[in-house]
């Protein structure tokens, strides 16, 4: 089935203690769009650039079935661009420089052929923003979105609202702690489950995610990678990998769900293996499968006696 995604596009520029890149293809809804192209076609992304968002990285998009009609081009304006600098704890960053540029007056339309789209994904923009997508799709089977500490703390009331017609929602610790002002992190994601989503899943960084619904728990390590050279997009990436892999099953039972979850963690790993996009650049649907499978190995072992 198709899968809309809403997010920012974005120009990152970014330094890690193992590389550096500038003004390299990022934003939200580019890896949300490019994982989730694994599993199921169309993509269709409603995002905002500016005039000098290059034919490549429009390229880059179209060859991996991302539909680009939503994609609105301020030819005057310029592309959104973020740039932040990794210390050798990948989990710490400093922002460098936010330019919102066309970004900052977005106001995503979705064009008619987007209306009925069963599973929406909704990277980490204003909840407002969310709102005004939902409320031009026509009965989503599934919605999956993402927030942030700003959001939270700044739009608090308004991020409720919208959580209210979300069925999943994907945050990371600390986004789950400040939302809820509970530091343990199942009781955290059972108050976010009384706020309206069915489904929440807490990244955990290199400690894997959680999964928790009304009835269930499943906790999903991590891959134990050996070489990490950015982690920008990692949480984009999962949300894409997991929000693909039912768009292409259209099974939201809570076994199928867990699937999802090894299977966002599968493209995450890839992704931070590289920088930009490079990771999933070159991917094939069997190192995904091969990465599933190990996955699947890390947790399994033999009962004894």
């Amino acid at each position: 089935m198709s899968l809309l995604v809403v997010g920012s596009v974005a120009l990152d520029s970014v330094e890690t203690p193992f590389g550096k890149v500038d003004d390299a293809l990022g934003g939200s809804a580019v890896y949300i769009s490019t994982a989730a192209s694994f599993f199921t076609a169309p993509i269709r992304l409603v995002g905002v650039v500016g005039g000098d968002f290059s034919k490549e990285h429009i390229e880059f998009l179209e060859e991996r079935d991302v539909d680009l009609e939503g994609l609105q081009v301020v030819e005057e304006g310029k592309t959104f661009r973020w740039g932040g600098r990794y210390h050798y704890d990948l989990n710490a960053r400093d922002t460098l420089f936010t330019h919102l540029n066309a970004f900052e007056q977005f106001k995503p339309i979705i064009p008619v052929s987007y209306k009925k789209t069963a599973y929406v994904c909704l990277g980490n923009i204003d909840p407002v923003l969310q709102r005004q997508v939902l409320e031009q799709i026509q009965k989503p089977r599934f919605v999956i979105g993402d927030t942030m500490n700003y959001w939270i703390q700044t739009k608090p009331n308004e991020l409720r609202d919208t959580m209210k017609v979300m069925d999943a929602i994907v945050v990371n610790e600390s986004e789950a702690r400040l939302l809820t002002n509970e530091p343990n992190l199942i009781k955290a994601a059972k108050k976010i489950i009384a706020l309206g989503p069915k489904v929440v899943i807490v990244k955990k960084g290199e400690h894997g995610a959680v999964l928790v619904t009304e009835d269930t728990i499943f906790s999903a390590p991590a891959y134990p990678l050996e070489n990490i050279y950015d982690p920008t997009g990692a949480g984009d990436a999962f949300a894409g990998g997991f929000a693909g892999w039912l768009s292409k099953t259209d099974d939201l039972s809570n076994e199928n769900l867990k699937r999802a979850v090894i299977y966002g963690s599968s493209l995450a790993s890839f992704c931070v293996e590289k920088f930009s996009v490079d990771g999933l650049r070159d991917l094939t649907k069997l190192k995904i499968q091969d990465r599933y499978r190990s996955f699947m190995e890390l947790s399994r072992f033999d009962e004894g006696r």
